[in-house]
């Protein structure tokens, strides 16, 4: 059973001059729902070579993901990215969401080992009839349907790696399973994505690395994010924002100013593109293009 189907991830991000690339979450309601589409109408014209959907841990939002995706394949002209995580699923159950993504229109997936259902920093649950590895998990996509498979990188290192080094074969292990692209979680240094590529090409893995983006224009959502992945905002950064913490507007501002700058300095240094988590708003995305002068 074949579940890919024309040209592969890999030539579409590398088939452009640049890849952009849009994520959204599956919405709680209907005002949610209403608001994500709305960010799908004003970010479609601008091209995306995908958008993904993300997938709630231990599968909480399985049936939206599947519902929204499969909407995406039909009522617009956007290649939309599945999630799908290892976290409390069988092979079973994993093959059934498969068919589903299949029956929807939907050809690539993000697989992810994804989070604890107690968070990023609990410990990991192993589901009996399941699936350790997000690397166990590509190599069951391609084995059974040939989908198109991206996977999740970490420029700083996963929280729970026990080196740089122990994170790269990690990501290694992904891409002999037939991953064919990698998506960071958000790079807070532009000097930390270029450290994982360089340390990536180092062991043969030559797939496309997408670094990701989270605009800043919130302190407290952006310390929030930043310590959920165990790392620590930049301090160059923060003596940029923290003094505007009175003046959201200000900060706002600013933080699109940085994550611009950000920009600017990864695809000057080579990043194949950039990947934009929009928190299902499609503003800050939109201010950042403008100054980076890319038009729909």
């Amino acid at each position: 059973m074949t579940l890919g189907r024309g040209r592969s991830m890999r030539e579409l991000i590398e088939g452009g001059e640049r890849s952009f690339s849009f994520e959204f979450f599956p919405p709680k309601d209907a005002e949610g729902e209403e608001r994500l589409w709305r960010a799908i109408t004003e970010l479609e014209p601008y091209r995306p070579t995908f958008v993904s959907v993300t997938y709630g841990a231990g599968g909480s939002s399985r049936d939206t993901t599947v519902r929204i995706t499969g909407r995406i394949a039909r009522e617009t002209g956007l290649t939309p990215v599945a999630h799908l995580t290892c976290v409390g699923h069988t092979r079973d159950e994993l093959a059934q969401i498969l068919d589903e993504y299949r029956d929807g229109g939907v050809f690539h997936i993000m697989a992810l080992r994804g989070d604890p259902p107690g968070g990023p920093h609990t410990e990991w649950v192993s589901t009996d009839g399941g699936l350790e590895y997000a690397s166990e998990l590509v190599a069951f996509i391609k084995e059974h349907y040939g989908a198109a498979v991206g996977v999740a990188a970490f420029p700083e290192g996963h929280v729970n790696a026990e080196s740089l080094e122990q994170d790269t074969q990690v990501l290694k292990a992904k891409y002999d399973a037939g991953a064919e692209f990698a998506v960071t979680e958000m790079v807070l240094r532009a000097s930390d994505y270029f450290g994982l590529v360089e340390r990536a090409r180092a062991i043969g893995v030559d797939f496309p690395i997408i670094p990701g983006i989270m605009p800043i224009v919130n302190l407290r959502s952006m310390h929030r994010m930043v310590e959920l992945s165990g790392r620590q905002m930049p301090p160059e950064v923060t003596a940029r924002i923290e003094p505007l913490a009175d003046d959201p507007e200000a900060l706002r501002a600013e933080g699109i100013r940085i994550s611009t700058e950000l920009c600017e300095e990864l695809l000057a240094g080579g990043a194949p593109g950039l990947h934009f988590y929009t928190l299902n708003f499609s503003r800050a995305t939109r201010e950042i293009f403008a100054a980076l002068q890319i038009t729909a």
